[in-house]
């Protein structure tokens, strides 16, 4: 059913947007609008990418999961750093880790919960995610800690000596996160006894052909580009006319949309008890926009010439920090239950409502 759904999402949404983009409509119903299509297209995409796997077969299928899960949402921080919105990029990356790991897991092992008790699995699998997140959280703490020692920072001029600096630091540090990310992908490949990241069910069989798989995945791609380029477009309006901050929809919304269809998967992986897989699908995919988006972006900032730093807020340094901690914390003991899950959430409450009232 809610394939069916996701689907229609996909082609009626692509329509609409576009229409109303070349209508130069109401930017709040445009945002909106763009916002479902992406919705559609991002699960489209995913289990196209997912059946693809599974006829490849579990390991590379696991890896073009984690790698195309996120797509949605680096298309759409690549067309706001475009149009030099660096600030919501940032943000969206601290959305999408915060989410992934108070959010979505918190959701599933709430409504995992609730329906089977407690649940069990392979701690260990988790541990590799984990320390992945701690080294990202140290790669956000000291580019932050060190602009503020020289007394720079986001509103530091991209001329001064100063901001040479934090780019050639943010640089250095988007290159040790994606060796680390290279070298994660080829433990994975190269040790038979490691779970790939979002490895699917040896039990399931792909039910689309190759030709069929490789059409939707480029389809949908290509019309999540065009649909991402019309939200981004909208965005200033929209945000002018409902007078909330572009932080806000940086950090809570656009992580939300290009990521919504994959939490849904987590949460009914959850609800069908398959837990290694559902933990897959939050952690696995917060470690993946660690390791591989955010130093993606640095270096599509500096292909554009809008240099994208990795000097983020306190507050944004702080919730990563929170967000891995208390995941890791609940996680790595093997066993989970719906109280636990209720506490992620209930952190991630707290931090959306300071989010809303942040004004950068």
């Amino acid at each position: 059913m809610f394939a069916r759904v996701a689907y229609g999402l996909s082609l009626v949404g692509t329509a609409a947007a576009l229409v109303l983009r070349l209508l130069n409509a109401d930017a709040v119903l445009t945002f909106a609008v763009s916002g479902l299509a992406i919705l559609g297209l991002a699960y489209t995409l995913g289990h196209a990418t997912e059946e693809l796997g599974a006829a490849a077969g579990p390991r590379i299928g696991g890896i073009l999961n984690a790698t195309v899960g996120n797509i949605g949402e680096i298309i759409i921080a690549g067309f706001l750093i475009a149009s030099n919105e660096l600030e919501v990029v940032k943000a969206s990356i601290t959305g999408s880790i915060v989410g992934n790991l108070l959010l979505v897991l918190g959701a599933s092992l709430l409504v995992g919960g609730l329906k089977n008790g407690i649940q069990r699995y392979d701690s260990q699998a988790l541990g590799m995610n984990a320390a992945s997140l701690i080294l990202a959280t140290i790669g956000l703490i000291v580019p932050a800690t060190f602009a503020f020692l020289i007394g720079g920072g986001a509103e530091t001029g991209a001329g001064s000596s100063d901001f040479f600096s934090i780019e050639a630091l943010s640089i250095g540090v988007a290159i040790v996160l994606l060796l680390t990310y290279a070298a994660q992908t080829w433990f994975y490949f190269s040790t038979p006894e490691a779970t790939a990241p979002g490895e699917r069910d040896p039990a399931e069989q792909a039910s689309w052909s190759v030709r069929r798989s490789l059409a939707a995945l480029l389809g949908s791609a290509a019309a999540l580009t065009a649909v991402s380029e019309v939200l981004v477009h909208s965005l200033d309006p929209m945000v002018e006319t409902l007078g909330i901050s572009k932080f806000f929809v940086g950090i809570i919304l656009i992580p939300l949309i290009g990521n919504l269809a994959e939490h849904v998967v987590g949460i009914t992986l959850a609800y069908k008890n398959k837990m290694d897989f559902s933990l897959v699908t939050s952690v696995g995919s917060a470690t993946q926009i660690a390791l591989f988006a955010a130093p993606v972006l640095v270096f599509f900032g500096l292909l554009v010439g809008n240099e994208l730093t990795l000097v983020f807020s306190p507050l944004e340094v702080v919730a990563v920090g929170v967000g891995t901690f208390i995941a890791a914390y609940i996680a790595l003991d093997g066993r989970s239950n719906w109280v636990e899950g209720l506490q992620l959430i209930s952190v991630y409450a707290i931090l959306a409502i300071a989010f809303f009232f942040v004004t950068p």
